[in-house]
């Protein structure tokens, strides 16, 4: 009875450490605007629903390695939360971005999400990619992604491989690359508008460019980034996607 009760609370905490450490980064429901408690009543509840499925899965673990595993299972779970959040870090920068091409990098707000003061574009765009998000029903996409991974990654069994944390370091990086595709029409609109107000400007110095130039860039930027917006969905789908198959690759970099 002992060694059963051991394996049973050894199996509840393996479980529960991952989807702790899924909460700490995860999209939406790892944002900060969710009180603590709601969070570990979320983890809690998780855990009870995954327990029975997968406790055969876990392993005896020796008191002597618990250390070991503690650490391996939350770092598991943080670098899904991570690889999952990098969309929302990209549209975020996306927004910094557009704000400076657009002529509103001065204007700052409270970004509802994160609870820290950013440009407006930004705010803009964190608030329609959550809304995206939510309406594709992706944090259950993460919530499946995280108890399909006891299946080919049993508590107990991960080892934070070099391969590993190479990839979780690359697929930070890509943030510059996401966030660059995203904000690519509003930046490639703006750009003509400084070229051709350059060239009018040689053309006919009497035209008050300098004035008008702020004014028109943010129209042109605006109005292309309201035409671009209509493709969203689709690409944003498409991203989503890309970040749940990467996060299944990556912890199969972390399999012993």
């Amino acid at each position: 009875m002992e060694i059963s009760l051991t394996n049973t609370i050894g199996a509840i905490l393996a479980i529960g450490l991952r989807v702790s450490g899924l909460m700490i980064f995860a999209p939406f429901i790892g944002s900060p605007i969710i009180p603590p408690r709601i969070k570990a009543v979320l983890v809690l509840a998780i855990t009870a629903v995954l327990y029975p499925v997968y406790h055969h899965q876990v392993a005896s673990i020796s008191w002597a390695k618990w250390p070991l595993v503690f650490m391996g299972e939350m770092l598991i779970g943080v670098g899904m939360g991570i690889v999952t959040n990098i969309v929302f870090e990209a549209a975020q920068l996306a927004g910094q971005v557009l704000s400076i091409q657009v002529g509103y990098s001065l204007v700052n707000i409270l970004d509802p999400t994160t609870q820290v003061e950013s440009t407006v574009i930004g705010v803009f765009q964190q608030t329609l990619v959550m809304m995206i998000f939510l309406s594709m029903d992706v944090h259950q996409w993460i919530i499946r992604a995280i108890a399909h991974s006891f299946e080919y990654l049993p508590p107990g069994t991960a080892t934070i491989t070099p391969q590993f944390t190479q990839a979780i370091l690359h697929e930070g990086a890509t943030v510059l690359a996401v966030g660059m595709q995203i904000a690519a029409p509003v930046l490639a609109a703006t750009l003509l508008t400084d070229i051709v107000l350059g060239l009018l400007t040689k053309a006919s110095p009497q035209l008050p460019v300098m004035l008008l130039g702020t004014a028109v860039k943010s129209m042109v930027g605006l109005g292309v980034l309201a035409a671009a917006i209509g493709y969203w969905p689709a690409l944003f789908e498409n991203y989503f996607k890309q970040s749940i198959r990467l996060t299944e690759a990556i912890l199969h970099l972390s399999r012993a």
